[in-house]
C-alpha cells in the first residue's frame, strides 16, 4: 500500500514539507484510540531472539532510525510503534538554528537516493530536552550531537559538552557527529588529535556522572584506508564505546541522475542506495582490521532485508536505517527483523 499508493502521493511534494506534513499525520493518527495498538500490531516483531546487548544496553532488536529524521525529539514515542529497537534523535546543537537556505533537500528517485544540505536546522539544545521529559520508555534513545554553524574553532568543544550535559539524564547513548558535510568548516573535526581532545573531555565529563552513558563516534563513508586506520587506533587510544558507519557522502559516483541534475541540486551528503556499497565496505574495513575490538552500528543504503544482513554480517553489531525508511516504508522495519530472526 506504501509504495503503490501513499508514496507517489507523497513524491509529488517537496521533500522537506512531506516530511513536517507525515510528522504531524501520524502524530495525529496516534491519538485516536486503538491507532497505535493498530501501528504495533502491523510492524512489530517480539522475540527475544531479537535482542542485543551493546555497551551495557539491550536493544530490543537491531534495527534502528537514524539521526536526522526525528532532529527535535518531537516524535520518537510515536515512532517507537513502528517497530524500531531504538531511534536516534538530532543532531542537537546547543542553540537553535535555521540551517541552510531552502531548497536544501532533493529527492534522486531514480537512484532510491537524497542529497541533503540541511545544516544541522533544529530548535535546540532546550527544546530537545523539554521533549525528550516526555519519553514513555518504549526504546533506547540515542542522542547525537554537533557544534552550531557559527561556532568558532577553539570554542567547538564546548558545543559539544553542552549537549553532552543537557542531554545526559535523558538519553540512552551519544553519538559525536563529527562527519556532516552540511556544516561548513568541519575540517578540524576530521583531525585526528582533535577528535582525541573532543572525546576526552567528554569522558570526563562523563565520568562525573553517576550513570556513565556509552559515546560513539559517527564517521563518513568517504574515509580512505589510512584514515579508517586512524579511526581504529583513535578508538582504541581513546576506548570510546562504539563507532556509527556511516554518515552521507559527497560522492556522485555511477549515479542513474543525469550531470544536469546534479548541478541543479548542487552540493550536499549524498543517502540511500548509491552509498549502500561504500558504507559497507567501511564497516567491513573497521570489523576486519580492529578484530572486531568495538561494537559498529552500520547504516548507509538499507532498502532491504539483504542489505540490512550485508551489514551484519560486514561486522555491523546494530543496523540503522533512514533513506530505505522515506522509500520502502514502515514495513521495512518488521522485514528486516523477521530476516534477522530466520538467519540466525
Amino acid at each position: 500500500m506504501y509504495k503503490l499508493i501513499i508514496r507517489p502521493i507523497f513524491f509529488l511534494f517537496d521533500p522537506e514539507k512531506i516530511h513536517h506534513f507525515t510528522f504531524s499525520l501520524v502524530r495525529f493518527l496516534s491519538k485516536i484510540p486503538l491507532i497505535s495498538n493498530l501501528f504495533r500490531s502491523l510492524y512489530q516483531v517480539n522475540d527475544k531472539k531479537l535482542e542485543r546487548k551493546l555497551f551495557g544496553l539491550t536493544f530490543k532488536n537491531p534495527v534502528g532510525l537514524a539521526a536526522g529524521f526525528d532532529k527535535n525529539a518531537v516524535l520518537y514515542n510515536e515512532l517507537a510503534n513502528f517497530g524500531f529497537g531504538f531511534i536516534e534523535i538530532g543532531t542537537v546543537t546547543p542553540k537553535a538554528q535555521e540551517g541552510n537556505p531552502k531548497k536544501r533537500l532533493f529527492r534522486l528517485q531514480d537512484d532510491k537516493g537524497i542529497i541533503n544540505r540541511m545544516g544541522f536546522n533544529n530548535e535546540g539544545l532546550e527544546a530537545a530536552i523539554h521533549q525528550l521529559k516526555k519519553n514513555k520508555k518504549r526504546l533506547i534513545i540515542g542522542g547525537n550531537i554537533g557544534k552550531n554553524t557559527q561556532t568558532l574553532p577553539e570554542n567547538y568543544t564546548q558545543d559539544y559538552l553542552k549537549c553532552f550535559k543537557g542531554l545526559h539524564t535523558y538519553i540512552d547513548y551519544f553519538v559525536l557527529n563529527v562527519s556532516c558535510p552540511n556544516v561548513g568548516s568541519h575540517a578540524k573535526l576530521n583531525d585526528k588529535d582533535y577528535l582525541i581532545e573532543l572525546i576526552t573531555e567528554c569522558q570526563k565529563l562523563n565520568n562525573k556522572e553517576t550513570i556513565q552513558k556509552p559515546i560513539l563516534l559517527k564517521i563518513a563513508p568517504d574515509l580512505n584506508n589510512t584514515q579508517l586506520d586512524e579511526i581504529i587506533e583513535l578508538v582504541a587510544e581513546t576506548k570510546i564505546d562504539g563507532v556509527i558507519a556511516s554518515n552521507t557522502s559527497t560522492k556522485r559516483d555511477d549515479l542513474n541522475a543525469t550531470d544536469e541534475q546534479l548541478k541543479e541540486i548542487g552540493n550536499g551528503g549524498l543517502s540511500g542506495q548509491p552509498i549502500k556499497d561504500i558504507s559497507t565496505k567501511v564497516i567491513q574495513y573497521l570489523a576486519d582490521n580492529s578484530n572486531k575490538a568495538f561494537p559498529i552500528i552500520g547504516v548507509g543504503g538499507i532498502h532491504s532485508e539483504k542489505d540490512a544482513l550485508e551489514k551484519l554480517k560486514a561486522g555491523a553489531d546494530l543496523v540503522q536505517i533512514y533513506t530505505g525508511f522515506i522509500y520502502e516504508g514502515p514495513s521495512l522495519v518488521k522485514r528486516i527483523n523477521k530476516a534477522i530472526l530466520k538467519s540466525q
